[in-house]
């Protein structure tokens, strides 16, 4: 301890800031003790844990743990994988709390990986975790290049780029936002009785917004708008549902298809933060016109607090749209809610959901 205080002593020196009692260097010592690189070096790894996920996924390690505790031996009899694989990546598992291991070698599903890794049920999570190794991190390699010239590797919300992607993406997204669309079903409450009810689904993807919407309520009918590429997808998963006959689909970019009018119900999901501000704020224009006198628009996004200084989810995702379009970003409730007065809505609100933002409404007044 000596020769380590002195060093931190001649250290300190060398800035001409001598403790002067002994009181100050020990805590300064103190102080050097609890600085260590230990979330630096995690951050070293911090591509480790998606990659143990996505290959944990997609050898079904926890579909088949759903069925109960095993060993390693048994998981790679039912899965085919290979014991030495297993055992890396199921430690691994285990050292980030998505598995537990007895004192028999046996691995099973924690709390939170039977509610959201186990792909049968429809809280699962792990869409987007598949994405990893093959769209999402190739892209992120070249972030060094696209902070130097601020152009993305590929622009995903443009159709000639995005379509294919979209395609494949969306039903992996779906239980992202399928809560979030329940719980916004639920706030509407359109009830069972009444004249029907015209919601507008802009860039609909799998449909999620849509089919929740019309799930609860026989009153519902839907207006898909989404590119030619996208909406096979939409039409299947709309199908799946039951509610073919409750959905028209619209094909076209969102800044040049045709909307229609009269609507009573607008929903963007995740879709300002890949347009920019002036793309966004056309569109919420663009929205406004479609919707009937006192309709409403429901906004879902990845939000920032106004100072930009967290959620952490949040500001990883505005440069993910730097990686990924010309003009993304992510914004804060009070940003988006200028743009929406400023557009003429009037009441703008958020109402808590299950997902990893409030919802943000507004009224045509």
């Amino acid at each position: 301890m000596l020769i380590h205080s002195c060093g931190i002593q001649n250290a300190a020196s060398q800035r001409g800031e001598i403790p002067s009692t002994r009181n100050e260097l020990m805590t300064m010592t103190a102080t050097h003790a609890q600085v260590t690189p230990e979330r630096i070096l995690q951050m070293a790894w911090g591509y480790v844990p998606p990659l143990v996920l996505e290959a944990a996924i997609r050898h079904r390690v926890f579909d088949v743990l759903d069925g109960g505790a095993m060993t390693v031996d048994e998981v790679a009899r039912v899965t085919g994988a290979s014991v030495r694989g297993l055992t890396a990546i199921m430690n691994a598992l285990v050292g980030l709390e998505y598995l537990s291991k007895d004192a028999e070698s046996r691995y099973a599903l924690t709390p939170e990986s039977a509610a959201f890794l186990v792909s049968t049920r429809p809280s699962f999570q792990g869409g987007l975790i598949r994405h990893c190794s093959e769209h999402l991190i190739p892209r992120w390699l070249h972030l060094n290049e696209v902070v130097a010239t601020g152009d993305p590797v590929s622009a995903v919300n443009e159709e000639k780029s995005g379509g294919e992607f979209f395609h494949d993406f969306v039903l992996d997204i779906f239980p992202m936002s399928y809560p979030a669309a329940q719980f916004l079903a639920h706030e509407r409450n359109f009830g069972t009785s009444g004249s029907p009810v015209r919601v507008l689904d802009l860039a609909a993807g799998s449909g999620v917004w849509g089919i929740a919407l019309a799930q609860s309520s026989p009153r519902v009918q839907v207006t898909a708008v989404d590119w030619p590429e996208v909406l096979p997808v939409t039409r299947k998963t709309v199908a799946r549902f039951g509610l073919a006959e409750r959905f028209s689909f619209v094909e076209g970019d969102l800044h040049d298809a045709d909307f229609g009018s009269g609507y009573q119900l607008a929903t963007l999901g995740h879709i300002l933060h890949s347009e920019g501000e002036a793309q966004s704020r056309n569109l919420l224009a663009k929205t406004f016109a479609a919707l009937a006198s006192g309709g409403t628009i429901a906004i879902a996004e990845f939000l920032v607090n106004r100072d930009r200084t967290g959620p952490l989810t949040g500001l990883f995702f505005a440069v993910n749209m730097l990686v990924n379009t010309r003009n993304g970003n992510t914004w804060s409730v009070e940003e988006i809610g200028e743009w929406l007065q400023e557009t003429g809505f009037v009441n703008v609100r958020t109402i808590p959901s299950p997902g990893h933002s409030p919802l943000l409404l507004a009224t045509k007044g």
